[in-house]
């Protein structure tokens, strides 16, 4: 960790919001003598100090960078600060469905892929086994505590493609909404919602991808999980 930028952002910090050096020792949880210690130089910013001191502020005082390196198994806290330990459940394969855009009555039925990147930090996600493999996503997930969800983001060239999962269930399947972009006539894209399902790979015994329709054996059962997001107020669709 760089100390001396940790300490100047501090005292910035503390400046910008006029309170004073007792006060945020109390609000951190750390004694008032290792605080000002820390902030002369002459005892540096332990780890566990420093994570304190950011969570009183609501505010990073390590870049980014620094910060995954200083505390790996930790997500960013654009992400949620979540730790590895805590979200490892969600890591492994998954059968994914939504409504098909052009076919109607027909599911469409891919992979996705979660696991945590050592390099980055974080947890990420990648589709696979998708019929228009050009289109198939990847990004990083956040799982902030404030509101229980799980999003699940492609950032591309400024593009954003959004999931947006509620509280898995005891079987780990998750369901929620999707936010995307449709291709439309000629080069026209529209903006897209529907729900969707994510389903445990290990919890099925021959899984089958690509575009199901109605009658095919797959059919039945993917619309039971699938509809599963609506019918059990995962998420909402208003007109």
């Amino acid at each position: 960790m760089d100390h001396g930028a940790i300490a100047a952002r501090l005292r910035e910090e503390i400046a910008r919001r006029r309170i004073s050096r007792q006060a945020l020792a109390d609000m951190a949880k750390v004694s008032l003598s290792t605080l000002e210690k820390a902030l002369s130089g002459s005892r540096p910013f332990t780890l566990a100090t420093v994570v304190r001191l950011e969570d009183a502020l609501g505010s990073p005082l390590r870049d980014q960078q620094q910060a995954v390196l200083a505390t790996p198994g930790l997500a960013p806290e654009s992400m949620g600060s979540y730790v590895r330990p805590a979200v490892q459940w969600i890591e492994g394969d998954y059968l994914t469905l939504r409504p098909s855009f052009g076919e109607e009555g027909c599911i469409y039925a891919y992979r996705t892929h979660i696991q945590w990147d050592e390099d980055a930090g974080h947890l990420t996600f990648a589709e696979s086994d998708r019929i228009d493999g050009v289109f198939s996503q990847a990004g990083f997930v956040s799982m902030p505590n404030l509101s229980g969800h799980t999003y699940l983001v492609t950032s591309e060239s400024g593009q954003f493609r959004l999931v947006m999962l509620g509280r898995a269930t005891r079987e780990r399947r998750m369901f929620g909404l999707l936010s995307t972009l449709q291709v439309g006539a000629g080069s026209q894209l529209v903006p897209v919602s529907c729900p969707i399902a994510y389903v445990p790979l290990d919890q099925l015994e021959e899984p089958v991808f690509g575009l199901v329709k109605p009658g095919e054996p797959q059919a039945a059962p993917y619309r039971a999980m699938l509809d599963a997001a609506l019918a059990e107020d995962y998420c909402r669709l208003r007109s």
